[in-house]
């Protein structure tokens, strides 16, 4: 069977994809559980140890609060709490912190620190797994273990209100709620006035048992404008008075029931420096936990910092706390100051309950449980806390008691201690079989890709590949055999649970088929490239061609690229890689125009033999290298093979210093984002067009506050004698409906409007006259659409006095959008139709590069637009003074092509860390979510570099070469490309997937591989479409 290069090349990476995937299957399995459970099962409690004596406390004990309120901010810093801000923005909640009633945590998320594995975490106790950052866009049924599913199950009525992932994770388990979307970032009020529009008809009514709030706009404005954003105080300060509301609710209650509640002040996440979340730097992890109750009572001068816990201890307190059994799965610890006012011997039973819980999870997932340092303390525990139950009962001495109870309560909490972090420990099983099964694909790809070298990069680009012949041979079916073998076997083993196995046999019997059909073509390739091989050691010796500086830099920096990967810190700051990699391409290209302008030398690249000109029995190796030496004539004029066009007067100037013309401009754009983890805190160029210190807020006018408001409050403690708050008085600041006003807008308006201009004279030089048109009103659409929501200015403005969503500014820019895109695609159409018709597929494929050009510029914010801007100019100055001239290959021009995007998706300000993901861009022009929409827009905001500069080599090779081949090979060489570093990270994370930063470091880059993928799947059948539409022309 006869197939492109192209073509050949699209299909082996759509399988790399699908091997990619069942690798990261089982790479991000389900974290430990409980695998005997069955539904509606109920466990009764562990009795209290006795020794001797029998003890009758055999139930749960009961619950130590009435109600349960848990207020929920998104991305809740601990220092907006603990901090200055705190002090400033939330004065109500710090003095509760500091001498109310209250025991205040910094608990610390686990990575990913987005919004459903958080709440996981908190409810259920475990450790969710990583692969749950994915399946936060759309959140399944939770059917683990948890608070909620334990607190249905004993009748307790819960009512909540907020983002709408609770209600996707427990589905009928409320008996009142409103869900909001957590996803439109860009609306930070409605989505909290929704939520806070039930309190005061929820509060009054006393029909419910828990209330959970959860508060998204916090984390929204973390999202638009980040941290320092003075948006931030003022949601604190509604924050505030939210809590103050519920909390005078809860005490004015019980003063009537005498009994305590409990309010609980949590986040889900907290928020970096840019604004986002995901990663584990200490913004993102240090989340606020304060329990506040009037159980809690303080003694004057008593000061309690606050004390570091998990997230995960949260589930284990809140069953305590209501009477509940702990979640079987959490492998938290009982808070201990909220029953440490509580008799000893409850104590020791509340500790007991916990320790005996995470006893029973350790013997479940950990074969050599008995030998586990927490099961040992345990056991030793438990029979202490027995003898204590005897002289307990025979009513030994007080003093006695209380001795021996501290000494054991000490011990327990020890236990509890070990035994959490061993079960920390053991987070996630992985699922070896599936990892292995999707690194052999990713392998056979690659080595396929590898050995078809020779054919794919020759000439005629086209490569003869061996699938019907595999197919019915006996290699085949003994390897079908053996493949299915081991399958049955590994399937039938004991405890064994991977993702294959639960597969259908016809579905994992076409993963075996592809499997067996990939070996054996890589077996066919190698045995035609060693006949070559022989056949080449019986003929005539030929001059070989020499590898060429060039040649040499992308093969090393490739290569280094590749065994970067496997340190962290590499890793990390993979972007200094990039960085370092094409800077030395401008000054390898240096050298190679100042040898052609100067010296006229003749070595160079474009000199290499034509594939045509090859003996037949060349090397596969020389064949490679001479079929990447294909010329491509790049000019109308006809050349001879040993000339070089060497420009004369301005121009000639002009190709001497377009390498540092370039290298100046990727300067420039590394002062404009610092990204990575070790200097992502050092001030860029971006944060000094964006920051914001003056103290306004945005508030619609139907919420506005009066200009002045006093707060007095005079609430006593319940439980604890007529102690009273002194009053808390607040000046409420004057609030404006406009945006607030960046300290150098007006810079900022100057510089989009400038890049703006700048993008319309660099791309519509080759557009139609109705798509220039289209883009002149899609970049004005683009500026409005920024000034509607108040980020840049227009002229006669002083400030944004009218802000808006810009939904239809945004959508206004969407119809140009689509339209050059249309237009784009309709010339393509036609060039297929009028076969001599090159002329309109060229124009096509520019119109459709625009288009896109004129969507990033939609999605980009205002101090990106730099980017975009030196982008083009980039573009522009190396096809006119450095590839036209030099005449390079379709692989070397193919290979900087993706050298520049990568740095590109850099210079935007993107890392390895989940953080720095722009989900706002999903949302421009939205009123709702919609996830296919949303998800689009945000990949593609995010991979813009990669994909503009992939279009852009579409279009330069269809433009400037005259050969049908080198869409062809530009398509292999981009598969090829991107498919070593996805082939070797998966191999380096399986070796390090028990190293300490495997969870923080390496697997966000793991995701970040398999997303670049799918974009290059995508990529090589637009190359190969392209392909198509060249040959029939």
């Amino acid at each position: 069977m006869r197939l492109g290069s192209g073509a050949f090349a699209a299909c082996c990476v759509v399988i790399e994809v699908l091997g990619v995937a069942l690798f990261l299957r089982g790479f991000f399995p389900a974290p430990i559980c409980f695998s005997s459970r069955t539904e509606n099962e109920a466990e009764p409690p562990a009795p209290e140890p006795s020794s001797g004596a029998s003890s009758n406390w055999t139930k749960l004990p009961p619950p130590l609060f009435s109600k349960i309120v848990i207020v929920l901010i998104d991305g809740l810093r601990d220092d907006f709490v603990f901090g200055s801000k705190g002090v400033k923005f939330m004065p109500y909640t710090t003095y509760l912190v500091e001498k109310g009633p209250s025991h205040s945590f910094v608990a610390e998320a686990k990575p990913p620190t987005v919004t459903m594995p958080r709440i996981k975490a908190l409810m259920t106790g475990s450790l969710p797994g990583f692969i749950d950052v994915v399946r936060n866009l759309n959140s399944p049924t939770l059917l683990e273990d948890s608070v909620i599913s334990r607190a249905r199950a004993a009748g307790k009525r819960i009512v909540f209100y907020g983002d709408e992932t609770w209600v996707k994770l427990f589905p009928k388990h409320f008996v009142e709620y409103d869900g909001t979307t957590s996803f439109f970032v860009s609306d930070y009020t409605e989505v909290d006035d929704n939520v806070t529009r039930h309190l005061d008809k929820v509060l009054k009514r006393r029909d419910w048992d828990m209330l959970i709030l959860h508060y998204l706009g916090l984390d929204h404005i973390g999202h638009i404008s980040g941290p320092s954003s003075p948006l931030i105080g003022h949601k604190l300060s509604e924050m505030d008075g939210v809590l103050m509301k519920v909390h005078t609710s809860l005490l004015s209650e019980e003063r009537e029931t005498l009994v305590p509640n409990l309010l609980v002040l949590c986040a889900d996440h907290g928020m970096a420096e840019t604004g986002g979340h995901g990663a584990s730097s200490p913004e993102e992890v240090n989340t606020p936990l304060v329990l506040i109750s009037s159980a809690f009572g303080r003694k004057h001068g008593d000061i309690r910092h606050p004390k570091r816990v998990q997230q995960t201890d949260l589930a284990a307190t809140l069953s305590i706390g209501l009477g509940l059994p702990i979640p079987e799965n959490s492998v938290g610890s009982l808070l201990f100051p909220v029953v440490e006012g509580k008799p000893m011997r409850e104590q020791l039973r509340f500790l007991h309950l916990n320790t005996v819980q995470l006893s029973k999870l350790l013997q479940e997932n950990v074969p050599s449980y008995k030998k586990d340092p927490g099961f040992e303390q345990f056991k030793v525990s438990e029979r202490l806390h027995g003898n204590w139950i005897r002289l307990y009962l025979e009513e030994s001495s007080s003093e006695v008691l209380f001795n021996l109870g501290s000494k054991l309560r000490r011990q327990y909490l020890d236990a509890l201690r070990t035994l959490s972090l061993s079960l920390s420990r053991q987070m996630a099983q992985y699922d070896v079989y599936s990892m292995v099964v999707g690194t052999v694909v990713v392998l056979e790809v690659l080595t396929l890709l590898l050995l078809s070298v020779p054919q794919a990069l020759s000439s005629k680009a086209e490569l003869d590949v061996p699938l019907l012949s595999p197919v019915f041979s006996l290699l085949f079916y003994l390897v079908l055999l053996v493949l299915s073998a081991l399958h049955v076997i590994v399937c039938t083993s004991a405890g064994s649970r991977c993702y294959l196995c639960s597969l259908s046999w016809p579905a994992a019997g076409g993963v075996m088929v592809l499997i067996s059909t990939l070996l054996c073509a890589v077996a066919s390739a190698l045995a035609k490239t060693l006949a070559r091989g022989k056949l080449l050691s019986q003929t005539p010796a030929h001059p070989i061609s020499r590898w060429s500086e060039l040649d040499l830099l992308i093969l090393l920096g490739t290569v280094g690229h590749v065994l970067s990967l496997g340190a962290s810190s590499f890793v990390e700051e993979e972007h200094q890689t990039w960085y370092f990699l094409i800077n030395t391409l401008c000054l390898a290209l240096c050298h190679e125009v100042y040898r052609s302008c100067f010296l006229g030398d003749d070595c160079g690249p474009q000199h290499c033999l034509h594939a045509e000109e090859e003996p037949e029995g060349a090397t596969p190796a020389l064949q490679a290298k001479r079929a990447g030496c294909n010329v491509l004539e790049l000019d109308a004029v006809s050349k001879g093979p040993s000339s070089v066009e060497v420009p004369r007067g301005c121009e000639r100037w002009m190709v001497l210093a377009s390498p540092w013309l370039v290298l100046t401009c990727c300067r420039l754009l590394r002062s404009l984002n610092q990204t990575g983890v070790q200097w992502a805190h050092r001030p860029d160029l971006g944060h000094w067009l964006t920051r914001c210190t003056k103290v306004h807020a945005v508030v619609p006018p139907q919420a506005l506050p009066p200009l002045q408001v006093r707060i007095s409050v005079w609430i006593p403690f319940q439980h604890t004698g007529p102690q009273p708050f002194p009053p808390v008085c607040e000046e409420a600041a004057v609030f404006s409906t406009a945006e607030p006003p960046s300290d150098h807008k007006a810079e900022l308006s100057v510089l989009a409007a400038l890049s703006l201009i700048m993008i319309f004279v660099l791309v519509q030089r080759r557009c139609s006259p109705a798509s220039k048109v289209a883009m002149a009103f899609g970049l004005l659409g683009v500026y409005c659409y920024r000034a509607a929501i108040g980020n840049v200015l227009f002229p006669w403005q002083q400030d944004n006095k009218d802000i808006s969503k810009g939904i239809t500014e945004a959508r206004f820019v969407y119809v140009f959008v689509l339209g050059i895109l249309f237009t784009g695609t309709k010339d393509l159409l036609k060039s297929q139709v009028i076969t001599t018709d090159s002329a309109a597929r060229t124009l096509g494929l520019w119109e459709v590069y625009s288009g896109l050009v004129l969507l990033a510029a939609l999605l980009f914010r205002p101090h990106n637009l730099p980017v975009l801007v030196l982008s083009l100019l980039v573009q522009a100055i190396l096809t006119t003074f450095i590839w036209r001239p030099l005449r390079h290959d379709a692989a070397e021009i193919t290979v900087m092509h993706y050298w520049f995007g990568q740095a590109f998706f850099y210079f935007q300000g993107n890392s390895n860390s989940i953080t720095t993901v722009d989900i706002s861009a999903g949302f421009v022009g939205l009123d709702t979510y919609m996830e296919i929409p949303a998800v689009f827009l945000t990949a593609f905001a995010t991979y813009a570099g990669p994909v503009l500069w992939a279009s852009h080599l579409v279009n330069f090779l269809s433009s400037e070469t005259n050969s049908s081949s080198a869409l062809s090979h530009a398509c292999f060489c981009y598969a090829l490309v991107c498919s070593f570093p996805v082939s070797a990270y998966i191999i380096l994370v399986t070796s390090l997937r028990y190293h300490l930063f495997i969870w923080s470091v390496f697997s966000p880059k793991l995701l970040y591989e398999g997303m670049h993928l799918l974009v290059t799947a995508a990529v090589c059948v637009f190359f190969t479409a392209m392909d198509r539409t060249n040959t029939k022309s």
